[in-house]
Parts: structure tokens; sequence; C-alpha cells
């Protein structure tokens, strides 16, 4: 962020903030409990933000990041001033507006209408300038039927409606959203998208929470990605986002690692006899294979395009298949083949080396294939593969149905199966 900025064009400037919480293991509520049993009031500090600073500019709206527990939703809290820093300091010029947290202020047994006059008033309008909005509210909301019924009787996408509704129409200078945007159907979270365009366009500050990198990347100049209580990355969106998932990749490849690891131990601790038994009856279990048994493969790996084996990859990347086989009986005009299925069976992608000419060959005896699809477009979500050794015209030698697995990451939103590179060009006619 530009240091040169000039006082009167900061929205927000967070200086070496820091915030600490007390976790209790087991507090007693009662005076009785307290006294008789005070070595439970143990606690331990919990480091929550650990000297973050940043500075957003007047008419900016800035994307927080992170993986759960990193401080985003801490630091929007701080901003509100719902809670204090423990060290540092925060300034903000102008009226505040916030969505923390669904229906947060609504009052239960009151009407929508009624929840819009303390709402706004707790956002520091006064009644005149609330009746002077009332209508523009309730339109925004879609809740004209619905108004003047208690709040406790509204879904959950009825609440955010309103809480939305009221926050972007009391005037504020800076509004703070956190997940909210998550909840309603997919016209109203357009419309609230649109809406925030707007603001924006009127020098409104916007400072959004959230998960979806799609989502703040329609809105957002910047993005600050947190981790651990730190900013790791200040810049805008489609230089961070990437560096983020990636990370996010990097460390579900490290888990399930882990869990492979552990299996390892569990494995061997149930002996080598009780092991095979159980391997067996797993992979029964897991796969349907079939075949004349003439050749088998034995190692399925997958590699990124560096050489390092893993089974999680982001939406693009090259993927190398290495196939281990035996044979046991001279296989001629062998074909190798796979074929990609989404979690629910949908046919992805398929080819052999039939299809691709590759040139007929005879499997004699023990050896690897491999394969490299260039630029796998699939989109986020957990697919499997199939692969199978035939011979001549469809005999089937050995097919291994769900072969193995793998999961595919990014931040790319489009439905379907596949990511296509395009392109948008609208033009108006002029009458």
């Amino acid at each position: 962020m530009d240091n040169m900025l000039k006082h009167d064009e900061i929205a927000i400037e967070v200086n070496d903030v820091q915030k600490m919480f007390k976790v209790y293991y087991d507090r007693g509520n009662l005076l009785k409990e307290k006294v008789l049993f005070h070595n439970r009031n143990k606690f331990e500090e919990r480091w929550v933000l650990d000297g973050i600073s940043f500075t957003i500019k007047k008419g900016e709206a800035v994307g927080l990041i992170g993986q759960n527990g990193c401080g985003k939703s801490t630091t929007l809290k701080l901003l509100t001033k719902i809670i204090f820093p423990n060290n540092g300091n925060i300034h903000l010029c102008g009226r505040v507006s916030s969505l923390l947290e669904l229906g947060a202020g609504f009052h239960p047994d009151m009407s929508g209408r009624e929840n819009i006059y303390i709402n706004a008033a707790i956002f520091g309008l006064t009644r005149k300038e609330i009746e002077s909005k009332l209508e523009e509210i309730i339109e925004f909301s879609e809740l004209e039927e619905y108004i003047d019924n208690p709040v406790r009787t509204y879904s959950s996408g009825m609440y955010m409606r309103l809480a939305f509704s009221v926050a972007i129409n009391v005037g504020a200078d800076i509004l703070l959203i956190d997940e909210i945007l998550a909840v309603g159907d997919a016209n109203f979270q357009t419309k609230c998208f649109n809406k925030l365009r707007e603001i924006k366009g009127k020098g409104v500050t916007i400072v959004i929470v959230s998960h979806s990198m799609g989502q703040l990347e329609q809105i957002c100049d910047r993005s600050i990605w947190l981790e651990k209580g730190k900013i790791v990355m200040d810049g805008i969106p489609r230089e961070v986002h990437p560096a983020y998932l990636d990370y996010m990749g990097k460390k579900r490849q490290q888990q399930l690692e882990k869990q492979k690891e552990k299996q390892k131990e569990k494995q061997k601790a149930l002996g080598v006899e009780e092991q095979k038994k159980q391997n067996k009856e797993e992979q029964e279990k897991r796969n349907k294979r079939y075949g004349d048994g003439r050749a088998r493969m034995l190692n399925i790996r997958l590699f990124n395009e560096d050489g390092k084996e893993q089974n999680v990859f982001s939406t693009g990347d090259n993927i190398k298949i290495e196939i281990d086989y035996e044979v046991k009986e001279t296989v001629e005009d062998a074909v190798f083949g796979i074929a990609i299925y989404r979690m629910d069976r949908v046919h992805c992608y398929g080819t052999n080396t039939r299809i691709d000419q590759v040139n007929k060959y005879c499997l004699t005896k023990n050896g690897t294939t491999c394969i490299e699809l260039k630029h796998v477009n699939l989109l986020p979500g957990k697919y499997s593969m199939d692969i199978a050794i035939e011979a001549g015209i469809g005999e089937p030698v050995d097919y291994y149905k769900g072969a193995c697995g793998f999961e595919m990451y990014s931040g790319i939103r489009d439905v379907g199966v596949v990511r296509i590179d395009h392109e948008w060009k609208i033009e108006e006619i002029n009458a």
C-alpha cells in the first residue's frame, strides 16, 4: 500500500494491531464452583492477531482471505469496535455500517419494519432519515409481503435480505461484510453485487471477508491474505489469490500424505497376514476389477509437472500418470486406456493408445507405461480414474475401475465439467 497517501485520502488505518483471547479449559460459572474448584479457571492466551498493519483509502474495496482461524473476522470486529485490540491502534474516517452476523441486532418478536427503525438508529440515522429511506430499504429486500411479520418467522435468506438492505442504505462511508453474501438465492446475490458496485462507485469504502475468490475478484481492488494472525500478502486479487490457493493446495497435499503415513503405521500394527487380508477385503470392496489376467497393473502414481508425486492439482496443471505392470503371459496387440469420472460418475474424459494411434505392440515382460495430460482444465472437485489393459478390440486383460483418485482445486466459479477459455464482448447498437 502506498505510504504517501494524504491523511484526507485514508478511510481505514490499522497500525501494529495485536489481539489476544483467553481460552479457558474448564471454567466454573457458579460462585460455589469458582471457590471449590478454583483450579478449573486455567486458561491459555491465544494471540489471534500478531501485529498487523494496513491502510485502506477512501472508495477502495478490499477483501480479507485466509483459512478459518487466521483472524479475518476478528479484524472486522476490531474495525467495528465490537472488541478492542490489546496493542496497536485503529483509525476510521466516517460512518461505519457492518454485516458481521446474520440478523445481529434484530429483535425476533418485532416486525421487519420495526427492526429497520431499530437497526438504522443503531447506525446513527434520525427518525426522519429512516422514514425517507424506508421504502427503498423494503423494496430492495423484496419483503413487502412479510415486512410487518415478526422476524422470528423469517428464513435465513429473508434475514439476510433485510440486514443487507438496511446496511447498504444508511449512507455509510465504510461498509464491513463478513461472509453474509454466501446466504440467499443466486438472483439476490447478483443484485447485492450490483448494489455493492454502485455504492463503491459513489466512494464508499468496502471491506469483505469471504472464502469465495470469485466474489472478491468481482468487487475488490485489493486482497489481504492473513495466516496465523499475520499478513502474508497484500496486493491485487489476481496476484494474491493464486498464491493463496497454491498454498492451500500444498497444505491439502501434506494432510493427505500424513493420512497415508498414519494408514501405513496402522497396517504395520495389524501384522503382515492381517494386513494382507484387510488390503484384499478393502480392495474388493472399493474396486471392481476384471480381465483374463495375462497382465496386471501393480502401482499407479500421479505426478505434477515438477515430478513430485501427489494427487491434488490446480485447474490447468499438467498431470503425469505412471503405471507399473507385470506380464504373466504375452499380450498381443495390447492397448492401454484411461477414463476420468467425476465423483457422481459423470464421464469427463477418456482415451487409449488405439485412439491416439500409438504403434501396435505386444506385452512380453514387466514394464511401465506413462501418459502426460496437458493443461487439465477440470473444474474443482474430486475425481476417480479407471485404467485398463486390453487386447485386440476390447478384450479385457486387466480393467481396474477406480484405480486411483485425485482432487482439483482453484478459485474458478464456472459450472459444468471443464473450464473453457473465453472472452465476453458486448456491443450496443445505436438506434
